[in-house]
């Protein structure tokens, strides 16, 4: 069974992707939930405090799904620019399906949406509130999840390949924001496979 925490946070979330935040009420996300309103007042403490927890929830499942895919596509034997572009493929999805991941990726925000806390985005780093910033986090965590996909990105010793890998990685998870901004018609699969051939071009050859 879901807390009440984890409930509030998903009936917030249904309420958010069919009106804009400003007209979600608390009463209803404490009725969708199956709670009382003092109880989301306990959790969250205020309407902006639901908004910014609701925002890292969001984030945190599109880092998830991310670095997840990166290492689907290593086990499946990928090369650390395939895995990139897997990456690049999930973030085009999320972003097209979740508005929230949308305004994090981009830093719009707006009035239709729940705001960020003031704090680094989830798992360090620069804030969610600028644009650009939760790239950097995903490459991050990317590159550290390709060891765990069973095909290592670099030797641990090799200092000057893993920074040559990420610094890769980050202008293909940057080209794939471009795309989040100014959408194509191109298939994703086409747009992320021209996206992993630009990430292979800046690796070294093994």
């Amino acid at each position: 069974m879901p807390t009440a925490r984890e409930a509030l946070l998903a009936a917030a979330a249904r309420a958010v992707s069919v009106q804009p935040w400003t007209g979600v009420r608390m009463v209803d996300v404490a009725a969708a939930a199956g709670v009382s309103r003092q109880t989301l007042y306990n959790e969250f403490g205020s309407k902006e405090g639901l908004g910014a927890a609701l925002v890292e929830r969001c984030v945190e499942t599109f880092l998830d799904g991310a670095v997840r895919a990166a290492a689907d596509a290593g086990r499946r034997g990928a090369d650390p620019a395939g895995c990139c572009a897997a990456s690049a493929a999930w973030m085009l999805r999320a972003a097209r399906d979740e508005p929230v991941v949308h305004a994090a990726l981009t830093g719009s925000w707006d009035s239709a949406m729940p705001v960020p806390g003031g704090g680094p985005a989830p798992g360090g780093g620069r804030s969610c509130r600028e644009p650009g910033g939760l790239a950097s986090v995903l490459r991050d965590r990317m590159i550290a999840g390709m060891g765990a996909s069973g095909r290592p990105a670099a030797q641990p010793s090799r200092i000057p390949q893993q920074q040559r890998l990420g610094r890769a990685c980050e202008v293909g998870l940057r080209m794939a924001l471009s795309y989040v901004v100014a959408p194509v018609e191109a298939p994703d699969d086409e747009t992320c496979a021209g996206i992993g051939d630009v990430v292979r071009s800046l690796l070294p050859e093994r």
